[in-house]
């Protein structure tokens, strides 16, 4: 099991000399990754914690760290321009040395995408929109859809490999995404019992969508509730195939465990 860390975008990691020696504790302590959120502009009474920009805050993060994975669990696609955000990715890649893990999600925080000029009832048509037209920037193809169209233009440098994506969310849309167009799903705030339910229709969708010749099976990644996770919940999340726990301390307790969770890497 690869376990990773979620939270250092928020809270009272906004502050430099924190987030940093919380960074660098979780790679000397033997975390696989870290992982950060992405919310730009929330109803008043929902986001009452600071919280960093994701890609600047992995961007920082890149600098910060030398080995560690740095996933965004997960970007709100349709309110990112998926040009500049290609060019952001494969930047963030490069300057990493290949550490990055793409998570996408459509987003549900109607105000916020409105705020981002992105309606709640077009947001999943431009995510899968979006991650084609990322694709085909990295590929070097041009592309027409709806909301985005582009020809004759190349990005440079090319991206060392395709990152890899990671689709977040429980509805049937987000499954099938996950299915079609990525190598791994993400789920949140799960405990083993919902997860086991989670998997169980991800499942259904890998029997009812066509998955893409030679992409492997789905890796897949969840973020317990906030709060301590024990070698016992960790092995009870990997004997329902699950590869990676992305744990998300509470505040007050996130450098003990950190510390602590030094113990359950390679549980």
């Amino acid at each position: 099991m690869k376990i990773g860390l979620y939270g250092l975008h928020r809270d009272e990691n906004v502050d430099p000399d924190t987030l940093a020696r919380r960074a660098r504790l979780a790679e000397e302590m033997g975390f696989e990754s870290i992982w950060v959120g992405d919310h730009i502009a929330m109803p008043p009474s929902s986001d009452e914690q600071g919280r960093l920009e994701a890609v600047v805050t992995l961007a920082h993060l890149a600098a910060l760290t030398t080995t560690i994975k740095l996933g965004f669990g997960v970007l709100v696609l349709p309110q990112r321009q998926p040009v500049l955000l290609a060019k952001q990715l494969t930047s963030l890649d490069l300057l990493s040395r290949g550490r990055l893990i793409v998570g996408i999600g459509a987003g549900y925080v109607e105000q916020e995408l409105a705020a981002m000029g992105v309606s709640l009832t077009s947001r999943g048509a431009r995510t899968d929109e979006y991650l084609a037209a990322m694709q085909a920037l990295w590929g070097d193809r041009p592309f027409a859809g709806e909301f985005v169209a582009f020809t004759d233009v190349v990005q440079r440098p090319r991206p060392q490999r395709r990152p890899p994506i990671v689709v977040g969310g429980h509805s049937r849309a987000a499954m099938r995404r996950a299915v079609q167009s990525a190598d791994g799903w993400y789920g949140v705030y799960l405990t083993p019992k919902e997860a086991e339910r989670a998997l169980s229709d991800l499942q259904d969708a890998v029997k009812l969508y066509d998955r893409p010749a030679g992409l492997d099976p789905l890796e897949i990644t969840i973020t317990p509730p906030p709060g301590p996770v024990d070698r016992e919940s960790v092995q009870r999340y990997a004997a329902l195939g699950v590869h990676r726990l992305t744990i998300q301390p509470l505040d007050a307790e996130m450098e003990a465990t950190v510390r602590a969770g030094a113990e359950l890497v390679g549980a």
